[in-house]
């Protein structure tokens, strides 16, 4: 304002020194002083052109709307005959924006704040918003209990009318709470109220979880909480009439006190429907929650608005509006209720569109959903949408918004916003245990191949004990309908004894489609059939594998290898109600399936397998969640062949991987392979005058067991897993990041071994064995598990130790894992 009327007075001087006060014609507008302000923009914000007639008033008018376009801190002006002559002086530009000693308020937020105001770096500088930035900051720290902290904007001038802008924060310590109390208070005392509100105060040592820091939002929360508590309980009338907050000298400490007013609890006598129910009216009233003759319970009254308005915008009405009116009876202490029920318009969704979605097609993702381009809009459908948004691998967080279309009082449009993650990996696994040392493997996947949400694999995978080239490929939506057809192709080449298990080597091809299909709303059906080439050799000599072995052996030449060719069919349901594909936190999911070669494969044999999770959250965040698994497996041989009842071959047993059960090596549990040795005594002469080998009976047989496992038919794993929050994790990577406290138990074990066929061998002998068809010999273990959704693929890190553990198993305290499946 002064600089306003500086030059209106300098103008008003100039003015009756050069012409007289009468109106003139504009033959000319000059502006000097323009810097960064072009001439063109600078114009037009004068409110006369040339050739205009102009008068002293309008000329006056002319100054006020040159500051008023925030270009200029100084304006003057003057006449030069005709010539109106506009001498200004830009603001200056700012060139940087610092911040220094802020940590409650990190500096992407102070800047989106600043951008908010038109402060930003290149923008001219306006010192009134900075001075309302100061205050409004200072605000927020009192808001939080930090009353000594200051906010100051510093400004440097730099050459070419440049400005540096400095914030500097001096934040202090926050006041603590020192005290609360609760006036008028007698039906519920101060103990009472004071644990269900947030704000704590004389906090002792050990409740270093809690938080005794002042904090204006908290104080507005705690209100709603002791509010709710009574209306909860019949205390319709209840009020907090005021609430006093009082700053120690020092404004370090803070007093609060509460005063209220209980009045008398209220029994409700009944209650019923105004409005238009569309013809709902007998079935709500069945399912409204409210008892007569009971306390008022303002819960379940916000509960049966919520339920109304959910039922009714299953139908569309997305906007309705539900209210419960009260009647009170002051002198006998009652209330009738009236629900009042608007559904408004009908809504229909007219558009629906995706944002963030960089590497997926809309046509991905528009398959996935359950609310339809011209239906009616429905909250149930959106939030079913968004489930099976998320439950994509490749989807990391999945957000909806509804917006109104102006002009339009039937129709909305729904902009669903994407997060993706990324939707390849780099599989491998590094770990370390005490017999094996270090292990590695590696394979590479993709599961939104182009961005057309289809998977595709190849592993090309050398280490220790194998070598694979493998090729798999899966089309999601091979039918509009959600038929998915698949394929794989592959060639192993396999030395069970790198992995702990009994020695054989074995040479594989497998070829195959599988095809599924989706059965109601979260089940599939998938059925597979395969094409197996199998080349065993080196078969060491365990009784388990003879026993499988001796069937196939060629008498004329024993050294063979054995050669089997099987066509594998299998059969699969699956169900899913999980809230996320990858780090799901709600929810559940099972799958059994069976598969089995066909009759007339070399080998006739069968095995099924149960897989079920379930998420519990245990916080409204889904921050904590407590997560269950179980996983149970078993096969076995159909038919028989010459005259034997046909087993389940050893190369297809269960086996223990170390992600089924943490702490524990991969296949060093369950059953070991028994060598049986013949016992050989010296006979009497033969006939090259040597001496003889009288080989012993069957009681003679010597027994020992390797540490190598040969794994079993029948196995199960489980778990119990408590998810919570990764420490000193910022929520920006509560998606990619999950730490979790874990108990594992599991076993391997043989229905198909028999210890009585060892009876006749000797106590000692006897006792080295174990009976392997136990499924009572389970191992446990507890430990902490922290995984990484990385940019090569799922990371995860494992500490375990083993709880209930048996003589021969070996243990693994750290493990590290990429691409392990979640």
């Amino acid at each position: 304002m002064k600089h306003i009327v500086v030059s209106i007075v300098l103008f008003s001087v100039s003015w009756f020194t050069s012409a007289n006060s009468q109106n003139f014609k504009v033959q000319d507008i000059q502006i000097t002083g323009l810097q960064r302000v072009a001439l063109g923009a600078a114009l037009t914000n004068v409110p006369f052109s040339v050739g205009d007639q102009v008068s002293e008033y309008v000329i006056s008018q002319s100054i006020k709307a040159l500051f008023k376009s925030g270009y200029f801190s100084d304006v003057k002006v003057f006449r030069n005959g005709d010539t109106v002559i506009y001498l200004v002086t830009e603001r200056p530009t700012i060139s940087e924006i610092e911040f220094e000693g802020n940590s409650d308020i990190k500096d992407e937020q102070l800047q989106s704040s600043l951008d908010d105001s038109n402060i930003r770096i290149g923008e001219s500088l306006d010192r009134t918003i900075i001075s309302n930035i100061e205050t409004g900051l200072t605000d927020f720290y009192h808001s939080v209990g930090k009353y000594n902290a200051t906010v100051e904007a510093k400004i440097t001038y730099l050459p070419r009318n440049r400005v540096r802008l400095n914030f500097d924060f001096e934040e202090g310590d926050a006041a603590k709470i020192k005290q609360i109390n609760i006036v008028g208070n007698k039906v519920f005392t101060d103990e009472e109220l004071l644990t269900k509100i947030e704000s704590k105060f004389n906090l002792d040592w050990w409740q270093f979880t809690s938080n005794d820091r002042y904090q204006k939002q908290a104080l507005q929360g705690d209100i709603e909480i002791i509010r709710d508590h009574y209306l909860a309980r019949g205390y319709l009338k209840f009020d907090i009439e005021s609430t006093q907050v009082s700053v120690d000298p020092n404004k370090e400490a803070v007093y609060i006190t509460f005063n209220v007013d209980e009045d008398e609890p209220y029994t409700v006598t009944g209650f019923e429907f105004i409005g238009d129910l569309l013809g709902q009216e007998e079935f709500l009233t069945k399912i409204v929650p409210i008892q007569v003759n009971e306390l008022y319970d303002g819960d379940v009254i916000t509960y049966t608005e919520e339920m109304i308005t959910r039922y009714l915008s299953r139908f569309g009405y997305a906007n309705a509006k539900v209210q419960t009116i009260p009647d009170l009876n002051e002198e006998t202490k009652e209330v009738a209720l009236t629900i009042s029920v608007d559904p408004g318009k009908r809504v229909y969704v007219k558009r629906i569109t995706f944002e963030g979605n960089f590497g997926t097609s809309d046509e991905v993702l528009r398959r996935e959903l359950r609310q339809f381009e011209g239906s009616t809009l429905s909250n149930d459908l959106l939030e079913a949408s968004k489930s099976y948004l998320q439950r994509l691998k490749y989807i990391e967080t999945v957000d909806f918004i509804v917006n109104e279309i102006p002009g339009v009082d039937d129709g909305v449009n729904v902009v669903f916003k994407i997060k993706e993650q990324p939707s390849g990996s780099f599989q491998a696994g590094i770990s370390y245990g005490d017999y094996t040392g270090l292990a590695f493997n590696a394979a590479i996947q993709q599961d939104n191949f182009l961005g057309m949400g289809n998977q595709i694999g190849l592993s090309v995978n050398t280490w220790t004990a194998q070598q694979t080239i493998s090729l798999n490929y899966t089309d999601n939506y091979f039918t509009d309908d959600g038929v998915s057809l698949g394929g794989q192709i592959s060639f192993s080449n396999y030395d069970a004894s790198k992995v702990n298990l009994v020695s054989y080597s074995q040479k594989k091809v497998v070829v195959g489609p599988t095809l599924s299909w989706p059965v109601m709303e979260n089940n599939r059906i998938n059925v597979g059939l395969y094409y197996n080439n199998l080349e065993l050799s080196q078969l060491q000599p365990y009784d388990q594998i003879k026993t499988f072995s001796d069937s196939f052996l060629d008498p004329n030449n024993p050294d063979a290898k054995f050669k089997f060719e099987n066509v594998e069919a299998s059969l699969g349901w699956s169900r899913s109600t999980l809230n996320r594909g990858v780090f799901p936190s709600d929810g559940s999911s099972q799958y059994l399936g069976m598969k089995a070669s066909i009759p007339g494969s070399d080998v006739q044999y069968y095995k099924i397998n149960f897989d079920s999770k379930f998420y519990f959250p245990l916080s409204q965040s889904h921050k904590w969640t407590f997560l269950t698994r179980l996983e149970m497996n078993y096969g076995n041989g159909y038919g028989k062949l010459d005259g034997n009842d046909q087993t389940l071959p050893f190369w297809e047993n269960m086996q223990q991987r170390s992600t089924d059960l943490r702490g524990f090596e991969s296949n060093t549990i369950g059953p070991k392979g028994i060598i049986r040795t013949k016992s050989r005594v010296a006979g009497g002469p033969d006939a090259f005058g040597g001496t003889s080998t009288v080989v012993l009976g069957d009681d003679f047989d010597t027994i020992a067991t390797t540490y190598r496992a040969t794994g079993g038919n029948a196995s199960f794993f489980g778990g119990l897993e408590l998810i919570t929050p990764t420490p000193f994790l910022s929520d920006e990577f509560s998606n990619s990041v999950r730490t979790s406290f874990f108990v594992d138990a599991g076993n391997v074990w043989d229905t198909e071994f028999d210890l009585d066929n060892y009876s006749n061998l000797s106590d000692s002998q006897q006792n080295v064995l174990t009976d392997y068809s136990d499924p009572g010999t389970y191992r446990s273990s507890a430990g902490m598990s922290i995984q990484w959704l990385s940019p090569m693929g799922p990371m995860v890190f494992t500490w375990s130790k083993p709880i209930k553990q048996y003589d021969g198993d070996e243990h693994e305290f750290f493990s590290f894992n990429i691409g392990t499946t979640f």
